[in-house]
């Protein structure tokens, strides 16, 4: 059902390493770049994840309850992930594990801008 999702930055040279680093891990590549947005996919019409700069011009802020969540195939996908999130310089928002009795089991951290990412995965 999404198509892609954005996170604004304010550097996105450098939002562009973080994330070629980190979704590189689950075989994402650059599909489109400029000088406003990268978008990378895993596959041609698969979901997209881009850093984007405002296009007001205004500076980008993480949003209040906004999160992006990314499925991956298994747990220890989402340690890797959490992991590298972390080594590039992102923070910590809650490590891997399950959450609840859903059978599900998330990570969650912040990226360079402050945006909230999730990496799941259904147990």
């Amino acid at each position: 059902m999404i198509g892609y999702s954005t996170l604004g930055t304010n550097d996105l040279e450098r939002a562009g390493k973080f994330y070629d680093e980190l979704l590189g891990e689950i075989g994402a590549k650059r599909v489109m770049a400029d000088d406003h947005i990268i978008l990378w996919s895993t596959k041609p019409g698969a979901a997209m994840l881009a850093a984007i700069t405002p296009h007001n011009e205004e500076p980008a802020q993480p949003g209040n309850g906004m999160m992006t969540a990314l499925l991956v195939k298994d747990l220890s996908t989402v340690e890797r992930m959490y992991a590298k999130a972390l080594e590039l310089g992102g923070t910590d928002e809650g490590a891997p594990g399950p959450r609840g009795e859903s059978g599900m089991c998330f990570g969650y951290c912040r990226d360079l801008d402050g945006n909230k990412i999730a990496f799941y995965c259904m147990t």
